[in-house]
């Protein structure tokens, strides 16, 4: 039955306009009602924005936001209170690439779960690659690409995402 709910959500309720829209009517709150049933946890109050592809393996935390066209792969784990601006990618596989003998196409795929903390703002077009947690209270600049786990309260910014500043330092 969860497939069904995935199914619905990528076939027809993905693409509805935004709660802002004056033609919004009930999209939005379906998107979050099949969301929420066909995600592997998902808190009753979260917002899921038109266009996001999101992945039925994931958990999502009260009071969260998935944003406008991203993309959510399998294995991520979203905490509480996380914004989320557009484009954000957020990436739990990769191509394999240590040997030299073989082509890459030929290496498989890595799948490394991701971890987002609680009150974590993430800003538009960031990545998030394989394997990363990103700390509680953390902010993600737009544009940045995190590669490594990123303290508490940091700010990120930077391709690599680098730390610009800690939110808890004056």
């Amino acid at each position: 039955m969860r497939y069904l709910w995935y199914f619905l959500y990528i076939a027809a309720f993905r693409y509805t306009p935004e709660r802002y829209r004056p033609y919004a009517l009930f999209f939005p709150a379906i998107r979050k009602f099949l969301v929420r049933r066909f995600a592997t946890h998902a808190a009753q109050n979260i917002v899921v924005k038109s266009w996001a592809d999101i992945s039925p393996n994931i958990q999502i935390g009260s009071r969260s936001e998935i944003g406008t066209r991203c993309l959510i792969q399998a294995n991520v784990r979203i905490g509480k209170d996380v914004m989320m601006g557009p484009d954000v990618k957020i990436y739990s596989r990769n191509h394999g690439h240590d040997r030299i003998d073989i082509p890459m196409i030929d290496q498989g795929q890595i799948e490394k779960a991701v971890v987002i903390g609680d009150d974590v703002w993430l800003g538009a077009n960031c990545l998030i690659m394989p394997g990363v947690r990103i700390g509680n209270h953390c902010i993600i600049a737009a544009g940045a690409v995190v590669t490594k786990d990123t303290p508490d309260y940091a700010i990120m910014g930077g391709a690599p995402a680098k730390v610009v500043k800690m939110r808890n330092e004056g």
